[in-house]
């Protein structure tokens, strides 16, 4: 894609593998002739999509949507982009947009990225493709069954086409609704509260369609992560070196959010800086009690005991934490034998 909207390449190769067993062919110079369009695929091999109807200028262009959409850097991409232009004139980008929604709503996301990823190689500032893209990476990465990279690389693929949509787009309401869901998922509180203030200020006064249950949803969102914010500000104060500072907000929410375990856990940090070994202690045992097999936490209240020679409790917690890993991994062998 153009570098408006793409720093590198995340999920190509996934969108590639989606394109494997297309077949492809070189038409001939006769057909070519007729249509006009000798000049850019002669001896050029184009891939061979057929619907109901058989094979046609639409099924070729949108076969050459899918290669580019795929991989923006193919060998003949230039003449492909050329050839849709072509075939759809002024509405290419709105054509291949409307493929990608049908692919979408038949749940292959893959191949609806790819048209909107072609879609945007041709208008890379379209708000319409940017914001179903950035959908279509989002259903995709929420589908079950893929693995860690592939759901990290679409996340992030979507955070970033969603920052770009909104930079592009101040006023479209919906770019700042996935956006703050993006930061959301990365435990980014506080961008996502900024991000979804805008979307409220954006859509304030407007009762049509959904938007009104829109801003139900995100209210009670934004409503349930106060605790959350408070330790993203402690944590920011405490990776500034303010260890007082984070300590003084931690407390404040202490009583609200009491059962809430990183406020326990970021509490054991700050007093371990401070050199309070006993106030650590405390915070983390209650750190475990909300998260009784949180091996972080653990480690963390091992270096504690360690530090103030308590080899007896050092080694109750280290075995505790050797217990949880043969038992995560006993969970994860129960659930590959499942699998297979």
């Amino acid at each position: 894609m153009s570098e408006t909207t793409r720093s590198k390449d995340r999920i190509s190769e996934y969108l590639q593998a989606a394109n494997r067993g297309m077949l492809f062919d070189e038409l001939s110079k006769d057909y070519l002739s007729r249509a006009g369009v000798l000049d850019l695929l002669g001896d050029v091999p184009v891939p061979i999509l057929v619907d109901d109807e058989g094979m046609s200028t639409l099924t070729i262009a949108l076969g050459m949507a899918r290669i580019v959409g795929g991989d923006t850097n193919f060998k003949y991409a230039k003449n492909y982009l050329e050839y849709i232009k072509r075939s759809f004139g002024d509405v290419a980008c709105k054509i291949l947009c409307s493929e990608g929604s049908k692919s979408a709503q038949f749940g292959d996301f893959e191949v609806a990225c790819m048209y909107f990823r072609c879609a945007l190689v041709l208008e890379p500032q379209s708000e319409l493709a940017l914001y179903l893209y950035g959908r279509a990476l989002r259903d995709a990465y929420m589908v079950e069954g893929h693995d860690e990279q592939y759901v990290g690389r679409f996340k992030a693929e979507s955070l970033e086409v969603f920052e770009i949509l909104t930079m592009l787009h101040p006023e479209f309401d919906m770019g700042f609704y996935f956006l703050g869901y993006g930061y959301l998922n990365l435990g980014l509180y506080t961008k996502a509260k900024l991000t979804w203030d805008v979307f409220m200020k954006l859509t304030e006064g407007n009762e049509e369609g959904e938007t009104p249950e829109l801003r139900k949803e995100i209210q009670e969102r934004l409503d349930s992560m106060e605790g959350a914010l408070a330790v993203e500000q402690a944590v920011n104060l405490i990776n500034a070196g303010d260890y007082q500072g984070g300590k003084a907000v931690l407390e404040q929410y202490s009583t609200k959010f009491e059962q809430w375990w990183p406020l326990w856990y970021y509490l054991g940090i700050t007093e371990t800086a401070l050199g309070n070994a006993e106030a650590a202690i405390t915070a983390y045992k209650k750190a475990l009690q909300y998260s009784p097999s949180n091996i972080e936490v653990m480690q963390e209240l091992c270096n504690v005991y360690q530090a103030v020679g308590d080899e007896k409790n050092f080694e109750k917690y280290s075995n505790k934490i050797e217990i949880v890993k043969k038992n995560m991994e006993d969970e994860s062998l129960e659930q590959e034998s499942t699998l297979e």
